[in-house]
């Protein structure tokens, strides 16, 4: 992608702004960071919140576009996307050794599904299981799955962006089609 002027930049931004996304996940603009890049684009999506602005007990992400037209060395290119996806899972998933390859490839064919062409990716996934002791002995244990990734795209931003959104449903336990169908297991224990 060529590198564009602040007007081309805010064209993308606009574009980004007029996705639509499925119903039962919410997609919001918040703050970019101004210390990553000189021009930065931030959302935030929640699957099926209670309270818009407040994370999703089932599932939630962010999605920050990047561009620098010095191209970073670890960018390859001028643009880059950083995102972070996060669900609650049941104790027994949380468990699964593969949980975190599983994680990784659902990012990858979520990209490769939309024909989003991209390159330099790096990421982690991680997996928490949590007990409470103490005043929190009687919460039921816990179990979290959280991808942080990073890539640069080649073309159309919008299937990116439309990528990361089927990975925060995913990893909520509602893939593609899944709309209007009920989320079981999912939930949030409070610690500390």
């Amino acid at each position: 992608m060529d590198a564009p002027s602040k007007p081309a930049f805010a064209a993308v931004a606009d574009a980004l702004r007029a996705l639509t996304f499925r119903p039962d996940f919410t997609v919001r603009e918040i703050p970019a960071p101004s210390s990553l890049a000189p021009d930065a684009f931030a959302l935030a999506g929640d699957v099926r919140p209670r309270d818009h602005g407040i994370d999703s007990e089932y599932g939630t992400g962010r999605l920050i576009l990047l561009h620098d037209a010095a191209e970073p060395d670890a960018w390859n290119g001028a643009w880059r996307i950083v995102c972070f996806a996060q669900a609650p899972l049941e104790p027994e998933i949380g468990t699964d050794p593969l949980l975190a390859d599983v994680a990784w490839s659902w990012l990858v064919d979520a990209l490769e599904t939309r024909g989003a062409r991209f390159h330099s990716a790096s990421g982690t996934a991680t997996k928490t299981l949590s007990k409470g002791f103490g005043s929190l002995a009687g919460e039921p244990d816990g179990a979290q799955i959280e991808l942080r990734a990073s890539w640069s795209p080649d073309g159309d931003i919008g299937v990116h962006v439309e990528a990361w959104a089927e990975l925060v449903c995913m990893l909520a336990g509602l893939p593609p089609g899944s709309e209007g169908i009920a989320v079981f297991g999912a939930h949030r224990v409070a610690r500390g």
